[in-house]
């Protein structure tokens, strides 16, 4: 039995998530978004957008493609990431890092380093030996990952349109299991 107020990694397994799951992932998705999180999406944006987004992978988590791990506190999900282990042929080797986000409340208590590392214990056992993502330029995700080994691949400038509007750089990181 986990103790109060302690954080929880666990995998999501063949997508099983519950309406109550569905709905604090698009609670958490819609603030990171409010709060400018450079993870895919602009406002407008609201709960609606944020639930569809979940649903629409459902079956990739059932089917293994992506694999979903969340980071529960007292039972309320606080972060999440995804891990897109379905390669073409030639790169069943790697896998990608995909929507790293910790609840605004939740910020700077160590989630996100905590789902970095489960994440690649995740990609280990899938057999992965190389992990990629890609982030925005000079935030406070890519010190996260150079502090856990991520090298810089390189930069793209004027890759994706940040919350406010403007279009930004992003850089692409990988690591080597």
């Amino acid at each position: 039995m986990s103790k109060q107020n302690e954080v929880v990694v666990s995998e999501v397994c063949d997508g099983a998530l519950s309406a109550d799951d569905l709905n604090q992932l698009a609670e958490m998705l819609d603030q990171a978004v409010a709060q400018g999180a450079s993870i895919g999406f602009i406002p407008p944006f609201g709960h609606q957008q944020a639930l569809a987004f979940w649903l629409k992978l459902i079956p990739a988590f059932t089917s293994g493609e992506r694999r979903l791990l969340v980071a529960r506190l007292n039972g309320k999900i606080i972060g999440t990431v995804q891990l897109a282990v379905s390669q073409p042929a030639n790169g069943i080797h790697r896998a990608d890092v995909n929507k790293l986000m910790v609840h605004p409340d939740a910020r700077r208590l160590g989630i996100a380093r905590s789902l970095m590392v489960a994440i690649e214990l995740v990609a280990r056992s899938a057999g992965k030996t190389l992990l990629v993502l890609d982030t925005i330029s000079g935030g406070a995700a890519e010190s996260l990952y150079t502090s856990l080994g991520y090298e810089i691949s390189g930069r793209i400038p004027a890759y994706a349109m940040s919350t406010d509007g403007e279009l930004e750089p992003t850089t692409v990181m990988y690591k080597i299991l």
